[in-house]
Order: C-alpha cells, then structure tokens, then sequence
C-alpha cells in the first residue's frame, strides 16, 4: 500500500512537470511551421486571426459540454479581465512576436523568451505577488537571476558575432563570411528591431500570466470556458487590428497549404491547449513555475531550425542564451526554495490546526487529545477540590451543635 500511496503521490507531483515538457514541444512545432509560412508571405496579422479562429472553434464545444452549470457571471470588471488577457495575449503578445520572428530567426525567438520567468517575477513584485527579504539566499538568488537574465537578452540583441558552426550543420550550410555580407547593416538593423519586438512581446506574455492568475480566481473551477472567451474575443480585437493594418483582401485567402497548417497547428496546439494547461499549472504552481520549462523549447527549435530550415547560429545569440538560462535557473532556484520554505510551513502548522478543530484519532487529532487531558485533569482537580470544601463545611457543621449541646448540659 505505501509503495502505491508513494507511486501516486508521485505521479501527481510530476504532473505539472510533464505538461509544461509538453507544451514546450508543441511551441517548438509552432516556431518552425510559423516561419516557414511567415517566409512565405503570409501576413502575421491574418495569422493571429485564424490561429484564435481555430482554437475558438476546438474549445468551445469542451467548455459548453462539460462546464456549463454554475458559471461565472460576467460582470463588468470580469469583461475587463478577459478583455485585458485578449489583448495581451492574442494580439500583442503573437503580433509582435511574428514580426520579430520574421526579422530573426526561430532559436533566437525561443532564446528571448527565455526572458519571460524574469520579466514575471518583476510583475509579480510590483503587483505583492512575490515577497522580497533581502536576508535570505532565495530572494537575491531570484534578483541576481532577474539581472543576469537581462543582460543576457541585451547581449543578444546588441551583439550578433560570427556564425557557430555546429558539427551536423557544416555540410548544411554554406559558409559565408560574416564581415563581408553586402547587406550586413540591413540585416543588422531588422536584427535590432526584431529584437525589440519580441522584448515587447515577452513583457505582455508576462503581464498575461500575471493577469490570468487574477481572472483564474473568477474562473476556479470553469479554466474551458475562460479559455473559449480569451480565444473569441482575442479573434475579435485580431480581425479590428488586421482591418486597420492590412488593406488587401488577397491577404485574407488561405488554402490548403503550409498557411492553414501554421494557423490550424497554432490554434488548436499553442493557444487552445496550451492556454487551459497553462492556467492549470499556473493555479496550482504559480506563474513563475508555468516559465519554468522555456529554455527546453530553445533546444528543440535550435536542432530542429538547423535541419528544417538550414538555420545559422550566431556566437552573440549562444552567449546570451547561455546567460539566460543561467539566469532563469537562478529564479528558478529561489523560487523551489520559497515553495520548500512554505511547504514546511504548512506541514507545521496543519497538525495544530487540524488537531484544535477536529480533534480526530487520525494523527491531525493528537495536539486536541492533549489539550482535551489537560482540560479533564484541571476538572477533576477542581471537583476534588469542591468535595474537600464540602467535606469541610460538613465536619464543621456538625461539630458545632454537638459543641453547643455540652455546653447546655
């Protein structure tokens, strides 16, 4: 039995884990398809509209069908938050994402989202999500992990270097000379403004994790349906954007092609999956455990861009993701140690409160039992006390009309 209780405990912990190793999978996926199909010309605009067109259309049914009693009523303030996580996430968040891929490349992409654990914690600072104690190792590993994290994605957008020739890609790509590309300042400066377009897009990935584990408190119990309404207002505010943004119609045409399976893939993987997954994780480890897994996506797109898309690598992108990373596993340390800290705290404290409240025979009741001796042991004192008065008051009773009755003989 213990090894099963331990077998299941385990599996149940472990849970969190595999579903961000999944995602992770999934948004490498959603990189290289992407860019094929942004290569292609399809317009990053009309994109995000079919990418949350898809994943409307997959989740709604699963929200209607299994979350359709008691749901939450969408108040003012409620709209809001949803309306605030739309915009965060389907059109900030991805529009300026695919620009910035479109500009660099998939590994590099992957490496500045290495920012977000960061750029969450700071969030999650400013608004008391995160308690700083500058006396303990945890918060100024968590601070020096912010910083280095920082300069690491400045490294990567200032500094581009020479290509890395990795050991499977030399006879893959062909070898140019960095210094004497003809269109170096051009490709320097779309490197540049891709560069701030995924800063930007990383800083609303961050302020939508911190927003959604507010709205997940309306949405405890109905994720589906929070989801489903993200998703559909998201392709509402997508189509006003890709109206003011793009004026020909022809963008908007899209067959069976690499276009569909980028937005298809997208929708129902990267935004209809992954956004429920991500507000389970989230509402049972924080938003700075769901960052946790994002330089494992890094890896997979960096193998995966260099044989799909024949991808090169630059020594300033390795040199920054590797202080990234650094960084990010610094965060990642004093938060596990946080969470240790609290975990203890509640085992302490669960026996005592468990015991005073219930006060039953499995274990939780041992402090009541006590208390309740201790209690019986003062009544017994006191009622033994009250007899020995009484015993007392007796004795004098009696003797004195025995007294009173020599005195009259």
């Amino acid at each position: 039995m213990e090894k099963l209780r331990c077998c299941s405990s385990f599996l149940e912990n472990s849970k969190p884990y595999f579903a961000m190793i999944s995602l992770q999978f999934g948004y490498a996926g959603m990189n290289i398809i992407t860019k094929v199909s942004l290569n292609r010309g399809m317009s990053h605009y009309v994109l995000v509209v079919y990418r949350h067109a898809f994943a409307t259309a997959v989740i709604a049914p699963f929200a209607i069908f299994l979350e359709r009693k008691a749901q939450p009523k969408i108040t003012f303030p409620v709209f809001m938050q949803i309306f605030a996580l739309a915009l965060l996430g389907p059109v900030i968040d991805q529009n300026f994402y695919y620009a910035g891929l479109k500009f660099t490349s998939p590994t590099f992409s992957c490496a500045m989202s290495n920012m977000l654990p960061a750029m969450t914690f700071v969030m999650a600072v400013i608004f008391r999500m995160e308690k700083l104690d500058m006396k303990k190792i945890r918060t100024q590993a968590k601070i020096v992990g912010t910083l280095v994290t920082v300069a690491g994605a400045m490294l990567m957008t200032l500094y581009k270097g020479p290509i890395v020739e990795l050991f499977w890609t030399k006879n893959i790509h062909p070898h140019k000379s960095y210094a004497n590309n003809s269109s170096t300042g051009s490709s320097d400066r779309e490197w540049f403004i891709g560069s701030i377009l995924l800063i930007i897009a990383t800083l609303a990935w961050a302020s939508l994790f911190v927003l959604q584990t507010k709205a997940l408190e309306t949405y405890k119990n109905h994720q589906l349906s929070l989801t489903t309404l993200v998703c559909f207002v998201g392709t509402l505010q997508a189509i006003a954007v890709t109206f003011v943004m793009e004026h020909k119609t022809s963008v908007w045409q899209i067959g069976w092609d690499m276009n569909l399976l980028a937005a298809a893939y997208a929708g129902i993987v990267t935004s209809s999956i992954s956004y429920y997954v991500q507000g389970l994780v989230i509402k049972k480890r924080g938003p700075v455990f769901a960052t946790a897994f994002s330089p494992l996506m890094m890896i997979i797109v960096a193998i995966m861009g260099s044989f799909i898309l024949s991808e090169n690598i630059y020594l300033g992108s390795v040199i920054g993701a590797v202080l990234i990373v650094i960084g990010l596993y610094s965060v990642l340390w004093g938060k596990h140690k946080e969470r240790k800290e609290e975990l203890v705290d509640v085992e302490i404290l669960d026996p005592v409160k468990g015991g005073q409240l219930t006060g039953n025979g499995n274990g939780n009741g041992h402090s009541a039992s006590v208390i309740e001796d201790i209690e019986a042991s003062e009544v017994g004192l006191q009622k033994e006390e009250a007899n020995d008065n009484q015993k007392l008051t007796s004795a004098v009773a009696i003797s004195m009309p025995a007294a009173k009755t020599q005195q009259e003989k």
